[in-house]
């Protein structure tokens, strides 16, 4: 509801002291969606006794399995009579295009920073977003409850930071909030904990400025984002930034860098965020939050204008793409087998549909009908993009992921990514040994507590296929994270992989018998009884050539030997890949094959005898 009595009229300038806009930015896992958690239970928007689950803004199946935050989402609670407007963000680098269209729709942020971990790669590129559009901050030093947490040197910390980010003098002396997400506490000082969330929000409303404009004039919304309904269609969401909209109210879609769009729509549904619902509503004004619909073509960056001197927004510039990857659809012997969605046109409208929700996917055509190149921020946006499609019953295949170069000055250039890496003392060695291999630059070392942290700005080609052996180095104990940096001129050639596969050398069934005698040769891929087929992946080669070997082989039977005999074979489990895996194991010769129920490597030609005389002639 809003609480008319409580705007303050300055002229024509409506100041909303009834309402806080406000985001939730930080590194992943540092615990934002719990902390979100506790604001709406502590704003009262629950009944006592009513069961929650966890992380309530992860309402995405895969946001809930991977435990991360993949769309930002706005909620909503109320603190002394004002509503305050929340929007929780992910923190995962290959998302931040989410985060930097959200930032337009809000007055000021809370910055989460752990307090063990202190900022991250992620942290500094959120935070200079937020203080490149001046925004409010408040610091909020999250997880004091760790037993490893350093509250008095992480805030000094956050402090270098904002002067390495050129933050005004305003935002250099930004209240410091000391909380715990998970118990729902929070205080101003480290030494005295307190007992709930009054503390931050007494902040929020002090801190972060009421949202502010003029109510007499045009109508103006910039569109920061699209959300999708089969009933209505598209539903663009944003904040009204002058004069009001109504329910049924025509206006006039128009673009900031897009001159000749100016077209009349009428609003047939327009709704609120309260709580965790959309609720219904017949007035917005200067401030408001709202979920638009009945406007055709509606994409991010619009604004919509009433009818009288249509006045568009400048949308914030989203970073660009650094890595691309090629869909296509399947044409292996199994296509058809498992998908719903098997055409170019699926494919093809599903890819553009994704990219109008997202600003900082982009699908681009090809030579080949069949082909699509897909661009994105990481290894991890793509897959995502993958794992969705696979749920929703299509069949495809992509390539491995490439880098987009740019040419700058005359010179060749490619992105580069600060790595910053965390790892017990006894890893460092062969940390510094696998970064070399990946021409990664050492920029930063120093010990903390009994590990170390090391800084490398490291070509983002350098980091694929990297995580898994990483995580092998580390014995499971490191972190690493990386964001994009800057371009720099091209670094040479990377070594990444150093095996080479295992190919099938028939279409059949695998057997025991065949795998048996394959895996000496190295890891497996498949199990007895699978179906294989010819240039199919079915194993890692130690060696780092490539060797077709026949899983399909069969003992022959004699009077002496019984078809049992397999069963006294010892074989290893095979290796199971996850998308991800996949995407950093393949080479630039192989292809993963995506299904709703498989996940198969190949090589781009299947035939063995075609593939030899390819591989001479390139020779």
């Amino acid at each position: 509801m809003v609480l008319f009595e409580n705007y303050r009229k300055e002229g024509h300038i409506l100041v909303r002291n009834d309402l806080r806009n406000i985001a939730i930015i930080a590194h992943v896992d540092h615990g934002k969606t719990t902390m979100v958690d506790e604001m709406l239970k502590f704003g009262g928007l629950f009944r006592e006794n009513q069961e929650l689950q966890e992380r309530m803004m992860d309402n995405n199946a895969l946001e809930r399995e991977r435990g991360i935050t993949i769309l930002a989402k706005n909620t909503s609670t109320y603190y002394k009579d004002v509503k305050i407007n929340i929007i929780d963000t992910p923190g995962h680098a290959d998302f931040g295009g989410e985060v930097e269209r959200i930032l337009k729709m809000v007055d000021g942020v809370l910055l989460l920073v752990d307090a063990a971990e202190g900022p991250m790669p992620q942290t500094r590129f959120v935070l200079q977003k937020a203080i490149e559009l001046n925004h409010k901050i408040i610091v909020v030093i999250n997880k004091i409850d760790r037993p490893d947490a350093r509250v008095y040197e992480v805030p000094d910390e956050v402090l270098e930071l904002l002067l390495d980010l050129n933050a005004s003098s305003e935002q250099l002396d930004s209240p410091v909030v000391f909380c715990s997400g998970r118990t729902g506490i929070a205080s101003m000082s480290p030494d005295h904990l307190g007992t709930d969330l009054a503390p931050l929000f007494d902040c929020i409303l002090e801190h972060i400025p009421a949202p502010e404009g003029d109510e007499t004039g045009e109508a103006q919304m910039l569109v920061s984002a699209v959300d999708y309904n089969d009933y209505v269609g598209k539903i663009g969401i944003g904040r009204i930034e002058r004069g009001s909209l109504n329910l049924k109210q025509e206006v006039i879609l128009c673009d900031y860098h897009n001159e000749s769009l100016k077209k009349k729509n009428r609003i047939t549904a327009m709704y609120q965020i309260d709580g965790l619902a959309r609720v219904p509503a017949e007035t917005a004004t200067v401030g408001d939050i709202v979920c638009i619909s009945g406007i055709e073509d509606i994409n991010i960056g619009n604004t919509i204008c009433s009818n009288v001197g249509a006045d568009p927004l400048p949308f914030v510039k989203i970073g660009e793409p650094t890595m691309e990857m090629t869909f296509s659809v399947n044409n292996s012997p199994f296509a058809g087998r498992e998908g719903k969605y098997v055409t170019t046109r699926h494919i093809r409208d599903y890819l553009f549909k994704e990219a109008m929700k997202d600003m900082s996917l982009k699908v681009c055509e090809t030579d080949s009908a069949d082909c699509y190149n897909v661009r994105g921020r990481g290894e991890m946006h793509i897959s995502i993009l993958m794992e969705n499609m696979r749920r929703a019953g299509f069949e495809f295949m992509v390539s491995t992921p490439r880098i987009i170069y740019k040419e700058i000055d005359g010179v060749l250039c490619e992105p580069i990514d600060r790595c910053v890496i965390d790892v017990p003392q006894g890893c460092v060695s062969v940390i510094m040994e696998k970064m070399g291999y990946r021409k990664g630059e050492l920029a930063e070392m120093r010990p903390v507590g009994d590990r170390m942290h090391l800084e490398f700005m490291i070509p983002t080609r350098g980091l694929f296929g990297y995580k898994t052996e990483f995580l092998t180095d580390t014995r499971g104990e490191g972190i690493i994270s990386a964001v994009f940096a800057e371009y720099q001129p091209e670094k040479g050639e990377v070594t990444k992989r150093f095996t080479g596969s295992l190919i099938a050398y028939e279409q059949g069934v695998a057997t025991s018998y065949g795998i048996f005698n394959a895996q000496d040769r190295g890891p497996m891929f498949c199990d007895p009884g699978d179906e294989v087929y010819a240039g199919q992946l079915v194993g890692i080669s130690s060696k780092g050539d490539d060797i077709v070997v026949n899983v399909c082989k069969k003992k022959h039977l004699t009077a002496i030997r019984s078809a049992g005999a397999d069963e006294a074979l010892r074989l290893i489990p095979p290796k199971k890949f996850s998308l991800e895996e996949a995407i950093e194991f393949i080479g630039d010769d192989e292809l993963i094959e995506i299904t709703p129920k498989s996940i198969r490597l190949r090589k781009r030609i299947l035939d063995n005898s075609l593939r030899m005389k390819e591989k001479m002639k390139n020779k």
